[in-house]
């Protein structure tokens, strides 16, 4: 897949967007968290050299996106923004904000990344790349939150559905980067 400096820039900047808005909504660490898988995906994405067909990562995405809403559904249940906001110092937020709005808005990215796939357009590429570097990497933080709370080492809420999580999202990883196009492609140029 030709990657053209005009590409890589759009790409670097949208990879940028969420920690930003990820910082302004709720503060450093979380916004260094979301950079770690967001850059990741991008120097993954800026790395990989075809354009896997979506059947080959159906199965990962879907999985991985499933594992996400459970995931989230358990931060919220086991009280881990009161946690995050203990450690971080940052409250987070009780009603609806500016930047909040934004980063689901631009989340949505992650969910057309299949349909852009399809399309074999870049960004579809870049979306898939981060979704899996995000929940493969990025969720690790919470075995390593529980090294900046008082007391000895223990569980940090959502800790348990990172386990089915991240595993999942590592096997996107490697279909994207091992599996070959099953149908003869041309250059993405949108």
């Amino acid at each position: 897949m030709k990657k053209s400096p005009d590409k890589i820039v759009v790409a670097f900047v949208l990879i940028l967007v969420i920690p930003v808005l990820g910082y302004l909504n709720i503060g450093l660490i979380p916004a260094y968290i979301f950079l770690v898988g967001f850059f990741g995906g991008f120097i993954l994405w800026l790395s990989s050299t075809s354009e896997t067909a979506w059947e080959s990562i159906k199965w990962p995405y879907f999985l991985t996106m499933a594992m996400f809403a459970i995931h989230r559904v358990d931060e919220q249940v086991s009280g881990f923004f009161d946690e995050m906001e203990k450690l971080t110092g940052v409250p987070y937020p009780d009603t609806v904000t500016v930047e909040g709005v934004l980063i689901t808005l631009f989340s949505l990215f992650w969910l057309l990344s299949p349909l852009f796939i399809i399309k074999k357009k870049w960004y579809g590429y870049l979306g898939a790349w981060t979704v899996f570097a995000a929940m493969g990497v990025s969720e690790l933080a919470h075995f390593v939150f529980p090294l900046f709370t008082p007391g000895p080492y223990g569980y940090f809420p959502g800790m348990i559905t990172v386990v089915p999580l991240a595993p999942v999202a590592w096997w996107g990883m490697w279909r994207l980067w091992h599996s070959k196009p099953t149908t003869p492609t041309t250059p993405s140029d949108g």
